[in-house]
């Protein structure tokens, strides 16, 4: 496990910043306005619904928990790696985003038989906040 020597040579700095871009990318991604009101029709959910989920923080904390995880993973392979530059990084992580997450969600959401928007809405998400992480980690290496 050679990758893990790379702990101490994480920049804090890019991954607290590869942290909050994800919680803004997704803020922004999913409010009404841009692709959340699409997003609830597709889950069949309305704004109502989603306000009165049953879990208060208990739903963000996995949420925040995953992308810090993600935001560190990523520090981690792309110093060991080497992949010291804004488009290498974002390129890096944009195929992990590729493979790892959007074809997660494509084998969960066609077998849970969720609309295809589902999957495009939360695929796009995914690869947008990942390459954008990737790419503040990759620049500040």
């Amino acid at each position: 496990m050679d990758w893990l020597s790379h702990i101490s040579d994480i920049n804090w700095l890019a991954v607290l910043l590869a942290f909050v871009s994800s919680m803004v990318i997704g803020f922004v991604w999913y409010m009404p306005a841009v692709l959340g009101r699409r997003w609830m029709q597709a889950i069949g959910k309305t704004e109502e619904d989603l306000k009165n989920i049953e879990g208060g923080a208990g739903i963000w904390v996995p949420m925040m928990l995953a992308a810090a995880v993600t935001s560190i993973l990523l520090a981690i392979l792309i110093s060991a790696l080497d992949l010291n530059t804004f488009v290498a990084g974002g390129f890096f992580a944009l195929i992990l985003a590729l493979v790892f997450r959007a074809g997660g969600h494509v084998i969960h959401n066609g077998f849970a038989g969720r609309p295809s928007a589902v999957t495009v809405i939360d695929s796009g998400h995914d690869l947008v906040a990942m390459t954008i992480a990737g790419a503040i980690i990759g620049a500040m290496q």
